[in-house]
């Protein structure tokens, strides 16, 4: 289990940079769009012991299997392999098996890194409830930007989590080769069971990247339901809320929610508290016949906006009804406009 621990200013994936950093340690630079494209490797199909043999993958933290979730963050990988039995996804994968199953990790790591073909390559476990595109992106980035063999991130105890990385691919394969010679060969085929990952990583020149949130990972039912109430905290519900319906619903798009939440305070104040829900709905539905996408949703989202402050005008310009005796005028007549002008 890596701790977890709330993130303070500094510490969240999302910070930007911090100070200089000493020698193989980078302090967080700002995320971005890769430089390069690379391949994902996850890493799912552990015996989840400390579960009790329970299906660790497919365990869901804010509606979200976890394996859904890591998947998400690697979106933009070229090629997705999955070491692990098959199972359904929300994002299609390249499937791999290490042989035989259970070899530990560095048995799946070569069977999913044969089937990538990039020089780069994000490794990760599939039960990261935290780990989020940008952190990825800023792995792969600072891996570009070096001539190190791979960026990992450490947790908040500063240990290396050396399933939260990217690689460069070569490096990789040399040193599985290498340790595959060492064993020699059980069955006409290369042996790497049972070998723990630091006999890889440690002989690879590293950059470490601290990141308390993203390295945190799901051992236990203690982790899980720790992951469980952090995603439910008042800074993070809504937006895992938004993630966790867009993958149910297969939308794939970002837009400004804080337009639509905008929009819905005017619509239930303006108008009715119900002409929240389906005024947003009809804004969806008008985007998507206007072709779908962000542009298509701000301006279905401005016009509902602009009717709901109309209508919410209309009734304060209306006020009381006029008392008995006195005209009833316009609220946008000038004086000369008057009935009894």
């Amino acid at each position: 289990m890596t701790a977890y621990e709330p993130p303070g200013p500094g510490t969240g994936p999302a910070d930007g940079p911090g100070p200089a950093a000493g020698p193989g340690t980078a302090a967080g630079p700002a995320s971005g769009p890769d430089p390069a494209g690379y391949d994902a490797v996850v890493l799912a199909g552990g015996g989840a012991r400390r579960l009790g043999g329970a299906d660790k993958p497919g365990l869901r933290v804010g509606g979200r299997a976890l394996l859904d979730r890591v998947l998400a963050a690697c979106v933009g990988a070229r090629t997705t392999v999955v070491v692990a039995d098959h199972r359904p996804t929300a994002r299609p994968v390249t499937w791999a098996r290490e042989d035989p199953p259970g070899g530990g990790p560095l048995a799946a790591l070569a069977a999913g890194l044969g089937l990538t073909t990039e020089e780069h390559v994000v490794v990760v476990s599939a039960d990261l409830p935290f780990l989020a595109e940008p952190t990825v992106g800023r792995l792969v980035s600072v891996l570009a930007a070096s001539d190190a063999d791979g960026v990992l991130l450490t947790d908040s105890d500063g240990r290396d989590q050396p399933l939260v990385a990217a690689y460069r691919a070569p490096a990789l394969r040399r040193e599985l080769a290498a340790l595959a010679g060492d064993r020699g060969e059980r069955g006409g085929r290369a042996d790497l069971t049972g070998l723990p990952l630091r006999r890889l990583t440690g002989a690879l020149r590293l950059i470490r990247v601290p990141d308390a949130v993203a390295s945190f990972d799901c051992d236990t039912w203690d982790d899980i339901a720790t992951a469980r109430a952090r995603i439910r905290e008042h800074g993070h519900v809504l937006d895992e809320w938004i993630t966790a319906a867009k993958d149910e619903l297969g939308i794939d798009l970002d837009v400004d929610t804080g337009v639509l939440l905008d929009l819905a305070r005017d619509a239930a104040h303006g108008v009715a508290r119900p002409a929240a829900p389906l005024t947003t709905f009809l804004v969806g539905y008008a985007a998507g016949r206007a072709g779908g996408g962000p542009e298509a949703v701000a301006e279905a989202a401005r016009k509902a906006t602009a009717l709901a402050q109309r209508w919410a005008q209309e009734a304060a310009d209306s006020g009381p009804a006029p008392a008995a005796g006195k005209p009833d005028v316009a609220p946008d007549a000038t004086p000369d406009t008057r009935p009894d002008a």
